[in-house]
């Protein structure tokens, strides 16, 4: 059958949604772009159901002022949903200037849900 069109927009619009709200400090809106027992695995662990993912997205933003970049998003058809590979640029701009604190790759696993699109499993492994 493979992803339509709207699909994958829906899809790219989840990745913004998710920059948008870690740097913003909003967990609540974070956490909601998973599943509700999604799964981030990243170097400082692993986050796992939504009030895991909401306390570490809050306290994200209160240690660090930073500004997720991705691109070349690239999405594939599975036949539980989809599977997501982007690359990131975390910018640290609490500094005098901006500067990257950290290149990675996200590798994901998502799920269409009653409510949209959402991260099943996301995996931040740096360069």
């Amino acid at each position: 059958m493979g992803l339509s069109t709207e699909d994958r927009l829906d899809i790219q619009e989840l990745y913004a949604r998710y920059n948008h709200a870690i740097d913003s400090g909003n967990g609540d809106a974070w956490a909601a772009t998973f599943t509700p027992e999604g799964v981030f695995e990243s170097a400082q662990g692993t986050q796992a159901g939504s009030e895991s993912l909401k306390q570490f997205a809050t306290g994200f933003a209160s240690r660090l002022k930073g500004r997720h970049w991705i691109n070349n998003l690239v999405i594939d058809d599975t036949p539980g949903g989809a599977n997501g590979s982007c690359y990131l640029v975390l910018y640290n701009l609490g500094g005098e200037k901006p500067a990257i604190l950290t290149t990675a790759i996200y590798n994901d696993e998502l799920t269409k849900t009653a409510g949209g699109w959402r991260f099943a499993k996301r995996v931040v492994k740096g360069d």
